[in-house]
Order: C-alpha cells, then structure tokens, then sequence
C-alpha cells in the first residue's frame, strides 16, 4: 500500500514539476506610459512576452475595446528581440484612450502557450476630466453687446500711400511712353513670318527622332511610335489637307489609297501607322529592326510624296 501511495506523489510531483516548468518558460509584462490620463488623451499599453525562440504564443484577439471604456486607437505589429540563447522578447503595443472620466481596472490577459494559458499582471487607467461643468445652473445668460476693434490708422495710411505710389508710376509710364514713341502702329513694319514647306519641317523632326534614338530607351517605345505618328499626321495635314490631325489610322489609309500615286509610300505609311496602332493601343513591343523599318518608311513616305520640283533641293541637302 504504501509503495502504490508513494509512486502516486511521485507522479503527482512531476506532474506539478513539468506545469510550473512549462509556464515558467513563457512570462507576461503588461506596462503602461502613464496610469493617469485626460478625457481624450492617448496612452501606450505594452505587452512584453518573454518566451523561448522555437515556442509560439498566441495573443488574445483585441478588437476596438480593450475593456467597456477603454477603446484601442491603434495596434502596433510585433516586435522581437534576442534576449539570449534560444530566447526572444516579443512586443506588443496598443494605443489606447477614454471618454468617460473613471479608474479603469483593466484585468489580467490571457496568452495561450501550448496547452496552457499565462496571464499578465492587471493595471489601471485613471481618466480624469479636466472642466468642472456645473450641472445644476442652466440659467440663460445675456447676449454681450458688440465691441468695436480699434482703428488701424498705420495700416490706412500704408493703403493709402501705396495706391499714391502705384498711381505715380503709372502717370510715368504714360510720359515716358508719349515721349519716346514716335512711330505710330500703321509704321510700324510686322515682318511676316516665313511658312516652311512641310516636307522642309517634317524632315527637321524625323531627323531629331533619328538623333535621339527613343526607341533604344526602355520602356519608352511608346513615346518614340507617338512622336513619330504626329510627324507624319501634320505632314500629311499640311501636305494634302485632309484633316489627318482628328482622323484614325484606317481614316488616313482609306483616304490617302486614292491620292498617292506611289505604292511604296502608301506601303511604308501602312507599315508606321500599324505598328505604332499596336505599340500604343494594344501593347506590343516592336523589334529592334521593325523600330528602325518605321523611321526609314517615314523618310521615304515624305520623299515620295515631296513636291517634284524640290526633290533636287532635298537632294542636296542630304549630300
């Protein structure tokens, strides 16, 4: 009998033993900035969990309420740190605030570890109303009569100077604009600005896209198709006056089918404004040597449809 009652303390001890181990290992620190706060004010409550590095600890599921009057403001992500070998301090910070002037007591919290259940210490908020409303006089009270703000005199007088000023100035002006304006607007001569042949300014631009080489920039390969097809419509805008600035791709082409003589250039017009639909709209991403066909097709389109008498003018230029 007394050895059936000895192997029962004995299991009863490690029993005991391993419980006080297991909830030894895991230790809760519940800390607040300050126990006393005003209506509205803020205050950090930090959970600080010492625990064993390969060990999990489950927090408890803190919604807007920490207690009935207690609100959580914000919840801060978890921070851990490296205590020692194989142990870690995980952190835990809530924002918290009250609206009601009370103490608060704000219980023990439970954190699940393993199959046990270790608990903060407690603490408490005193919520403290800074005004003394007075709840029994609802006396009205009279309307205070209007008071009348003193007369800014400096401030006048720096408006009324500045209105001198700015009137003396413009009086100069006027004298100073009779004095030496001699010629009047019918003499005077307005050069007339020179309008450049389009094929002249198409070519300028084309040459500008080649110097800078957009289409060899990442990513940039739209800008490169947009820059080149607005080369083209104003040209063909001003070269056939067929309103290309508002039409579609397919509008230019349809229209253009019937003017152009030449084959190649409706071919090569075809070619630019396809490829730059398809890069633009549908975001394809043309091959090195399709981006160059497009700028050599954009030459040879306002070479084929350049007025007949300044091709040898075109001619030299390029020599």
């Amino acid at each position: 009998m007394r050895k059936i009652l000895s192997e029962i303390g004995c299991l009863l001890a490690a029993i005991l033993y391993s419980a006080t181990f297991s909830a030894q290992t895991v230790s809760i620190n519940a800390k607040i900035d300050t126990t006393a706060i005003w209506i509205g004010d803020q205050t950090n409550l930090t959970f600080e969990i010492a625990q064993p590095a390969d060990s999990q600890v489950v927090l408890p599921l803190w919604t807007d309420h920490l207690i009935d009057g207690v609100e959580i403001v914000e919840q801060s992500p978890l921070d851990t740190t490296s205590l020692a070998t194989d142990r870690i301090l995980v952190s835990k910070k809530l924002v918290i605030t009250s609206f009601e002037d009370s103490l608060y007591y704000v219980p023990a919290q439970p954190f699940v570890y393993g199959k046990d259940t270790v608990y903060s210490n407690a603490i408490t908020l005193n919520v403290i109303q800074p005004f003394v409303i007075d709840t029994a006089n609802h006396a009205i009270t009279d309307i205070k009569g209007t008071y009348a703000p003193p007369i800014y005199w400096w401030g006048i007088i720096r408006i009324v100077l500045l209105v001198l000023v700015l009137a003396g100035l413009v009086l100069l002006a006027y004298f100073l604009y009779k004095k030496y304006h001699h010629a009047s607007a019918e003499q005077a001569i307005v050069p007339q600005e020179i309008q450049r042949p389009p094929y002249e300014v198409a070519i300028e631009a084309l040459d500008k896209i080649k110097a800078e080489k957009i289409w060899q920039q990442y990513g940039r390969q739209k800008t490169y198709y947009t820059e080149l097809t607005d080369v083209m419509r104003n040209y063909i805008d001003k070269t056939f006056g067929i309103g290309s600035l508002e039409m579609t791709s397919m509008e230019i082409l349809a229209t253009l089918k019937q003017e152009l003589s030449s084959r190649q250039a409706y071919e090569a017009l075809k070619q630019i404004l396809t490829l730059a639909d398809l890069v633009k709209f549908a975001k394809w991403t043309a091959m090195p040597d399709e981006n160059e066909l497009s700028l050599d097709n954009a030459y040879s389109f306002v070479r084929e449809t350049m007025p007949k008498d300044n091709e040898l003018e075109e001619t030299t230029k390029e020599a």
